[in-house]
């Protein structure tokens, strides 16, 4: 009974690799600014010994408990730990406000939180504001915190797992909240383990990969994406603290690292040291993901350009969802602007705005086991986005003619701009199409006439000498006119949110801002 339960839990997903490997070195961890490195069997006793504590604490099956941690071991121990005493963790993101990482922890009536001040500099008093029966700390001790070392040095008996239903909850990630307030996704035990098997089964990993980590933790790109692949496998991986450009190049290449997943800022922000990349050893690393948010043609031809050894491809997925897009597994190449086809085992379906099926274009709906059973605490929301197990993404694909899917916009991104639908990507993407343009963000501004406009914050490469009219000039003649910018403004950085993707929020605010500010400026319809 107890070994059926350990298989049910996804605290125990790598008990084969603790077994064939147990002395062999699964994580470098380089927090501090220091190399500490674990093996299998060390990081298997550690999360034994968190649930342990947990069950010592007084956290009972199925209550939760909230983590803001930064990339660091711990995180991992505690997350997976925490699931072994069958209690619920919620990996938060470090960088959201102060008020809605209180809002978080108090709705979700959590038993406990284990805080990081390296990592937020208001964790200390968000946690001491919300009622809790116990409070740990990382780091030193502080009043009305227990150190989460010397409460894990007390040790206990060990942990029977609980039992594990097909609908027991495993953990509660947040969903980033670029397009609104975070919402808690009801993730499974069931769901995530048919999951890690499901992708060693279609795209396996080997003990001899060896990934790099520089996205939070807390994100779905870093946990789902290598995480799991490679302690599952066997494998091992590096995990930064941060993610800094040349830090990054030389992990990639001091550690010998065969692939690394990230979002378009990752990428985009490496190329700006493309003399640096050629003086590098990179001959390990044969491939890399970009996925997480909207991934330009241009950006990845500059990708395969900088590193043409390497096989750059791109990735689309969901917090509540998984990635129901993969390439082909017989083979065929995937064009550029398309994450692939339906995975092998997962239903997908567009549907138009009357919910009516499409064959060409619509908003992407998935159903397979990894999906969400709903988001908690949130009845409402629960049923718009989760209909017969189908979820709802919020994202408006077309379909080719071989079967190949093109992102296009947010449901709620597109917006008509006097009478004509404008995809904010599209404008995008053909602003990436100048050479000058490093990154940009469009969105849509209050206009006199034509209602919306779309508006553009531009980030040029360095020594660039294109002006706010040029890009205009230029989109105007290489694209449909009514989908021109109105507006450009020239940035040295797009805002990002805390899982690194752009906050689009922040930037239509700050777009309407200006635009409204540029006294003078003549209205271009």
């Amino acid at each position: 009974m107890r070994m059926d339960q350990r298989r049910r839990n996804l605290g125990f997903f790598f008990d084969e690799s603790v077994k064939r490997l147990p002395d062999k070195v699964a994580v470098i961890d380089l927090f501090g600014g220091h190399e500490r490195c674990t093996t299998y069997r060390q990081l298997d006793q550690r999360m034994d010994a968190v649930a342990s504590m947990l069950a010592r604490l007084g956290v009972r099956p199925g209550e939760r408990v909230a983590m803001l941690i930064g990339n660091r071991t711990e995180f991992l121990e505690f997350f997976f730990g925490a699931m072994r005493a069958g209690a619920i963790p919620l990996p938060l993101n470090t960088r959201l406000a102060g008020d809605t990482l209180e809002q978080i922890i108090r709705g979700a009536g959590c038993a406990l939180p284990i805080v990081d001040t390296s990592s937020n500099r208001g964790a200390l008093s968000i946690a001491a504001r919300v009622p809790l029966r116990v409070r740990l700390l990382l780091g030193r001790g502080e009043p009305g915190f227990q150190s989460f070392e010397e409460e894990l040095a007390k040790g206990g008996p060990a942990v029977e797992p609980p039992p594990i239903t097909d609908i027991t909850q495993a953990f509660q990630p947040y969903t980033s909240g670029s397009t609104g307030r975070p919402k808690g996704a009801v993730m499974t035990h069931r769901g995530m383990l048919w999951y890690v098997a499901y992708n060693q089964r279609y795209w396996p990993s080997a003990e001899t990969d060896r990934g790099l980590i520089a996205l939070p933790l807390f994100h779905k790109n870093a946990l789902r994406g290598t995480v799991k692949p490679m302690l599952y496998a066997g494998g091992s991986f590096v995990l930064m603290p941060h993610y800094e450009p040349r830090a990054y190049l030389d992990a990639l290449a001091k550690y010998k690292c065969t692939f690394s997943r990230g979002v378009a800022a990752v990428f985009t922000m490496f190329l700006q040291h493309r003399d640096y990349l050629r003086s590098l050893d990179l001959s390990a690393l044969r491939g890399m993901t970009i996925g997480s948010a909207v991934v330009t043609p241009e950006l990845m031809d500059a990708v395969e350009r900088a590193l043409p050894h390497v096989k750059v491809s791109e990735s689309y997925g969901l917090t509540e969802g998984g990635s129901p897009l993969r390439p082909p597994v017989d083979g065929r190449p995937v064009p550029r602007g398309s994450p692939g086809v339906p995975a092998p085992e997962i239903e997908l379906r567009l549907v138009d705005a009357h919910g009516t099926d499409s064959i060409e274009e619509g908003e992407l709906l998935i159903r397979c086991p990894y999906v969400c059973l709903g988001y908690y605490n949130e009845p409402e929301i629960t049923r718009a986005k989760l209909t017969d197990g189908w979820l709802h993404t919020g994202d408006i694909f077309s379909k080719d003619q071989d079967g190949f899917f093109y992102f296009r916009s947010r449901v709620d991104d597109m917006f008509s701009c006097g009478g004509e639908n404008v995809y904010p990507k599209e404008v995008e993407n053909l602003l990436f199409a100048h050479p000058d343009v490093v990154n940009a963000v469009v969105a849509p501004v209050p206009h006199a006439v034509k209602g919306l406009v779309p508006a553009a914050m531009v980030v040029l490469r360095e020594g660039a000498s294109v002006s706010a009219d040029g890009l205009k000039a230029y989109c105007l003649d290489k694209g449909a006119a009514y989908a021109h910018p109105r507006f450009v403004q020239i940035v040295d950085a797009l805002p990002l949110n805390g899982a690194g993707k752009i906050d689009r929020r922040i930037a239509q605010a700050k777009l309407a801002a200006a635009y409204a500010g540029n006294i003078g400026e003549k209205v271009s319809v």
